[in-house]
């Protein structure tokens, strides 16, 4: 009789576990703004987890609308899920997560390091495409220091082929150089190059010796001091829906003490803006501290700065020719203390200056977090007037964030 009692209240106990367990977590995704919203939310996944009954280990769900049609996620080094929302202005949307096995999903960004170029590092979304440089390149003496922009007007995933028909070519072109086919290897060149425009876009955005497309910097004595190329990296998150990326600078040694630079970048899809959180190690008197965007002496006039961000229209490599613009800008929704440019004694490299936003008396281990980014004229943005509306309408959505209820 009391086996039987015991085996009762166990059968009871388990049957009340499971039906504790939710078969469906339910996400509320609520747009409180008079706009259309589309981007990524974020979501507690161990919340979802717990919820669903499905162990660490195991962290396979479907994801799926209010039409029941499944939709990408992603689960992040940091414990989110993200879930690509569309919300309609004052609305809400809803989603549905379940355990099962996804169908394989569309990759919208992703990026890697190109040992076979140099260690750049560059990702990309479905917007435009970004690189930083790496030790091989600091080894081999060339100045590039900021972050550079690859254009493109295609959602497609593009960094990888460009690279590899470049790269694949370099070879014959010298070859055909050395016999004095001069012709036959400027045509190859011209046909291979991720410098010119093959119908996706291309790389017409020079840095150097600069902060390029968004880059940090410690301010001493009133000038820039460059960082150069990163010394150790880690990719934290690799799509399909965004790419994080930590690195760290080699020291540098500033009025007597030694200074590590560290930066977590991160890129969502369908996102013109990365997300910066920066820090350094061993600032012990205070400094301040800059970020921004390169001016090119090509147009030293097409600027905005405001007390949340800067913007440049970039003239690109060749103006004349390209007869097209690249907009950049640092955005600032947490404060600076002031935007401003900061124009250079003796212009070098086509170098006019920098549009940057500052912080003063940064010490160790303060994160800072920014975000920079860019467009194109020739793909989603046509206008630098146009530009500065995308960046006030990301400020917006910044400070009134879509709200997320789990149940």
């Amino acid at each position: 009789m009391k086996k039987t009692t015991r085996t009762l209240f166990t059968t009871v106990l388990f049957l009340a576990t499971i039906s504790a367990q939710a078969q469906t977590v339910t996400v509320t995704v609520t747009n409180q703004e008079r706009q259309q919203r589309q981007q990524l939310v974020e979501v507690n996944a161990q919340e979802v987890f717990s919820k669903l009954g499905i162990a660490p280990a195991d962290k396979k769900v479907v994801v799926t609308n209010a039409l029941g049609q499944e939709v990408p996620y992603q689960l992040t080094y940091d414990g989110l899920l993200l879930i690509d929302a569309a919300v309609r202005p004052c609305g809400e949307a809803v989603y549905n997560i379940a355990k099962g096995t996804p169908q394989e999903m569309k990759t919208f960004v992703c990026g890697r390091q190109y040992p076979e170029r140099v260690d750049d590092i560059a990702w990309e979304n479905d917007r435009t495409a970004y690189r930083i440089y790496g030790p091989a390149l600091q080894r081999s003496g060339e100045r590039a220091f900021g972050v550079d922009v690859w254009v493109k007007n295609t959602p497609d995933l593009e960094v990888e082929k460009r690279y590899a028909l470049e790269l694949a070519h370099h070879h014959e072109i010298q070859e055909l150089t050395k016999q004095g086919k001069t012709k036959e290897a400027k045509l190859m060149e011209y046909a291979t190059t991720y410098h010119f425009d093959h119908g996706y876009g291309l790389d017409c955005y020079k840095v150097g010796p600069s902060l390029g497309g968004g880059a940090p910097a410690l301010v001493v004595d009133g000038k820039l001091l460059l960082p150069y190329c990163y010394k150790e990296y880690k990719i934290l998150d690799n799509g399909p829906l965004r790419f994080t990326v930590e690195l760290t600078y080699n020291p540098t040694v500033v009025k007597g003490e030694t200074v590590v630079e560290h930066r977590i970048i991160s890129l969502d899809k369908g996102s013109n803006f990365n997300k910066m959180v920066l820090w350094y190690e061993g600032v012990s008197a205070p400094r301040d501290v800059a970020a921004g965007v390169v001016v090119h002496q090509e147009d030293t006039q097409t600027i905005a700065t405001a007390r949340d961000y800067v913007a440049y229209a970039d003239p690109t490599d060749n103006p004349q020719a390209q007869n097209f613009q690249i907009y950049v800008a640092a955005l600032f929704p947490q404060g600076v203390d002031e935007t401003k440019t900061l124009w250079d004694e003796t212009p070098q490299n086509g170098i006019a200056g920098h549009v940057v936003g500052m912080w003063k008396n940064y010490t160790s281990n303060q994160r800072l977090t920014y975000y920079f980014g860019s467009a194109w004229s020739k793909n989603d943005v046509t206008t630098f007037d146009e530009w500065k509306m995308r960046i006030e309408n990301y400020l917006n959505a910044l400070h009134a964030p879509l709200s997320v209820t789990i149940n």
